[in-house]
């Protein structure tokens, strides 16, 4: 596994479907932040873990992203709810907000997320 196939987060088993997330830090414009990784309907997806309503993390706990049934990620804070394949709002206080994608990859049972011009590996 070479530098530019990605930034390790974790092995695939580590995430469930529509279960506890993986957190890792990034830096977002420039900026330290966290992102977070989840499974949901078999394939990984990455998010900054800041809220589109109010620049917050989502989880309720650490790693918990996931409202109770599985199906849409849930800020913590004031309930806005994301559709977890696209990170668009679902509904609450988001109002046609959506999550900024961190692009990630599954590769021989293990998850990396890939550096842009929006996401750097924090120094």
């Amino acid at each position: 596994m070479s530098e530019q196939d990605g930034v390790f987060v974790c092995d695939g088993v580590d995430l469930a479907d529509g279960g506890r997330g993986i957190r890792f830090p990034v830096l977002a414009w420039g900026q330290p932040a966290t992102g977070f990784v989840v499974r949901y309907d078999g394939q990984a997806y990455a998010y900054l873990n800041r809220c589109a309503h109010v620049p917050i993390e989502l989880d309720w706990n650490e790693g918990q992203f996931f409202e109770s049934s599985g199906l849409y990620l849930m800020c913590s804070t004031h309930g806005a709810v994301y559709l977890p394949t696209s990170g668009r709002c679902a509904g609450g206080p988001c109002r046609n907000g959506r999550l900024h994608p961190i692009p990630v990859i599954e590769k021989d049972g293990k998850i990396f997320w890939q550096p842009n011009d929006q996401f750097h590996v924090p120094a």
